[in-house]
């Protein structure tokens, strides 16, 4: 089902078992995490298959029984590594130097050494919680999947949810995936970041939540963005920003509780429920633009970290100037690279089981030429007709060997060998070819000819981290459902692989048409993920939303061999994606059954 997928990616990024006897004084760094030196921490990167980046930073160290999380939701536009911060130069791009989510709460540390602090920073595909909450349909699920399993796997005793401009996105998708927030949560603090609060989505479910617990905290810093300005223009609309948005919560709050106006510092305050809220807005009388001052200049996250607490104001002060200045790392955090495939040139040759190409078969131009003005129908079945009769390239007939490993709840390494295509499906000659988009029915019509399959969504991540050649993909806007766009596409392929020869095993160019378990509850749709981007991210987290017979240039066809070797013995596919746990090798999102997939789809 659709929440296997979220669940599995999830169980992925829970550290290894057993792991729960180790917290306390370990000397070493607990699996999954890497030492940090010059600041006794161990760091750990994630990567979920939707694309969610999520990084954790914990001292090496824990001596605590208490044991607090911080979740922190990157802002638009903005990676971890820029949100975790770094010393500024001319070489580093000014946003590794604006917010030093890692240098302050390394200073929280220090000042509050009775809690063990662990951070994490979770960062959206495109880099826009926002928009992955309005591109992803699962996004919702996965959030409150991905706080509760981060939650469970440190053993948090209280959990911070924090976040700065869309990564408030994060928090108030948080909340709207939940039916009442749970008692875990220990403060949320919204670094103009709250733009997209409503009183009927959020605001009767905030204050449930502080009456169960005066410790509780809500904290929201803003400014008065209503007249600021870029190149001369408005930025913000007539109902939109943060201080419209804090003067909507005070409002609400007002109904039910009694609050009380202040000044603090350069800032206007306002607090209710015995401190439990605490709004905080900046006047900004020389409309400035304070986004991302609110969070670093102004000590924004430390100032949330403390309210309420015994140390409250010991770290600094609120508004300036910097009170974490020793805590700056002099280089930015660098995800390491450890690839999650690898190829497997050591194994013997596969190849795809097609007939011999025809001797008067068309060229991929001319093929293009042929079914440029046909009917979607016809168009396919001369696809089918194409491909099934030999009209492939040689170089695709030769399969590439991908090789993959997990270790099983007992402690087993599993091995296992799987085969797939070098390049997408593509009609005519190594010289003259033409790489075509089908519908799943094409696809798999083929793949069944073949004696293969179509891929999984683990696997075009596999292929990704596998690939010696990794091109930038290159989206196009126009008649994306054209003939003439599929080959203008194709031409831009070719322009990107010139002077590189065939049959290396290449990624970045295309979607994934794929196997998923979504599809069981999603008949007449097409499932598509992936054409990834350089870091690794993909484009296109794993979507069901088209209908089956849609198809645009952006879309390719993978096939892998039915023939898979795992720990030295033959097996297929089919059984080994079935398998209660041996699945994991070829699918992240639970045992797959292909032939179910397949009558469920309609396909």
């Amino acid at each position: 089902m659709a929440n296997r997928r979220c669940f599995s990616a999830l169980l992925r990024l829970s550290l290894c078992a057993g792991l729960a006897a180790t917290w306390i004084h370990e000397a070493r760094a607990w699996p999954g995490f890497e030492k940090l030196p010059g600041f006794n921490e161990q760091t750990r990167w994630t990567r979920l298959p939707g694309g969610v980046r999520v990084f954790a930073d914990a001292p090496h160290e824990l001596k605590s029984p208490r044991r607090v999380l911080v979740i922190y939701a990157t802002p638009n536009g903005n990676t971890i590594e820029q949100t975790l911060g770094c010393a500024a130069s001319k070489e580093m791009d000014y946003r590794f130097d604006i917010q030093h989510i890692a240098a302050q709460v390394r200073r929280w540390r220090e000042v509050a050494p009775e809690d063990d602090v662990i951070l994490t920073v979770v960062q959206a595909p495109k880099l826009s919680w926002p928009g992955f909450r309005a591109e992803h349909p699962e996004s919702a699920r996965i959030i409150r999947e991905l706080v509760a399993s981060l939650t469970t796997e440190f053993k948090a005793d209280r959990v911070i949810l924090a976040g700065h401009s869309g990564g408030g996105s994060f928090l108030l998708g948080y909340l709207n995936s939940v039916d009442s927030i749970p008692a875990t949560i220990d403060r949320m603090i919204l670094l103009d970041a709250n733009y997209s609060y409503t009183d009927e989505q959020h605001g009767d479910k905030l204050l449930n939540w502080l009456r169960g617990d005066p410790a509780r905290r809500l904290i929201v810093i803003a400014y008065d963005d209503r007249e600021i300005t870029l190149n001369g223009k408005k930025v913000i609309g007539p109902e939109g920003g943060t201080f419209r948005a804090t003067q909507r919560m005070a409002d609400r709050f007002r109904r039910d509780s009694e609050l009380t106006a202040q000044d603090a510092g350069e800032f206007h305050h306002t607090s209710a429920r015995a401190g439990q809220i605490q709004l905080f807005v900046h006047p900004n009388r020389e409309n400035k633009i304070l986004h991302t001052a609110l969070v670093g200049e102004m000590n924004g996250l430390l100032h949330g970290l403390s309210l309420g607490t015994e140390h409250a104001g010991d770290w600094g002060r609120f508004g300036g100037p910097r009170a974490y200045g020793k805590w700056v790392q002099p280089t930015p955090f660098v995800e390491p690279i450890v690839p999650r495939a690898v190829l497997a040139p050591d194994v013997a040759e596969f190849r795809l089981n097609v007939p011999p190409r025809p001797a008067d078969a068309p060229t991929g131009s001319q093929f293009q030429e042929q079914i440029a003005a046909l009917p979607r129908r016809d168009r396919e079945a001369a696809i089918v007709t194409a491909i099934t009769s030999g009209n492939v390239p040689e170089f695709l007939r030769r399969l590439t060997a991908i090789r993959v490993d997990f270790v099983d709840n007992a402690g087993v390494k599993h091995v296992a060998a799987y085969f797939v295509t070098s390049d997408y499906l593509a009609v005519g000659t190594d010289q003259n070819l033409f790489r075509i988009p089908m519908t799943p029915h094409s696809a798999v019509l083929i793949a069944d000819k073949f004696e293969a399959s179509l891929i999984t969504a683990k696997i075009s991540d596999d292929m990704f981290a596998a690939a010696p050649i990794r091109l930038d993909p290159k989206p196009l806007t126009k008649d994306r459902d054209a003939v003439a766009t599929f080959f203008q596409h194709h031409q831009i392929i070719e322009k990107q692989l010139r002077d590189k020869p065939r049959g290396l095993l290449v990624a970045g160019i295309k979607k994934d048409l794929v196997l998923s378990n979504r599809l069981k509850e999603k008949p007449h749709k097409v499932a598509i993920y992936g054409w990834h981007q350089p870091d690794g991210s993909p484009i296109q987290p794993l979507y069901v939303g088209h209908v089956d017979w849609y198809v645009d240039y952006s879309h390719g066809i993978r096939l892998m061999s039915n023939r898979i070797a795992i720990d030295g013995q033959p097996t297929t596919a089919a059984d080994l994606l079935k398998h209660p746990s041996l699945h994991k090798l070829l699918s992240d999102e639970g045992p797959i059954d292909v032939v179910d997939v397949r009558r469920l789809a309609a396909w």
